[in-house]
C-alpha cells in the first residue's frame, strides 16, 4: 500500500463511510471528534511514521473551506507538525513531496 493509497483508505472510512474505527495495515484507529469543533480526526501509523487526519472546518476561508461548504468531504493530513496533504472527494493533493524528499537545504553563511 503506498502512502496515497493510505490516505484515501482513511479519508473514505472516516468521512465517506462514518466509521468509529480506521483499519489500517491490520491496526485500528479511533476516529475521535475535536472538542471546540466537533469536526472527525483520526491518529495513524503508515509505515513507522505518525499521522493525524483532520476533517476540514467549512468555517475557515480556504479553498478547501468552501469545498467543504458545498458538501464535499474534505480532510487534511498532518505529520511531523506540518500539512502534509489533503483529500477531498477521494483525490489527494500533497503540499510537500511525501517524506520531506525534495526540501532544499539552507544556503550555507
Amino acid at each position: 500500500m503506498t502512502l496515497e493509497e493510505a490516505l484515501i483508505s482513511v479519508w473514505r472510512q472516516s468521512l465517506a463511510e462514518d466509521a468509529n474505527l480506521v483499519a489500517l495495515e491490520g491496526h485500528r484507529f479511533p476516529v475521535r471528534r475535536t472538542s471546540r469543533q466537533r469536526l472527525r480526526q483520526v491518529e495513524f501509523e503508515f509505515q513507522g511514521e505518525q499521522f493525524r487526519g483532520i476533517e476540514q472546518n467549512p468555517r475557515t476561508r480556504s479553498r478547501w473551506a468552501g469545498l467543504a461548504r458545498a458538501g464535499q468531504k474534505v480532510m487534511q493530513f498532518v505529520s511531523g507538525g506540518r500539512y502534509l496533504a489533503n483529500v477531498a472527494e477521494g483525490a489527494v493533493t500533497f503540499y510537500r513531496p511525501p517524506g520531506g524528499a525534495g526540501r532544499k537545504p539552507a544556503p550555507l553563511a
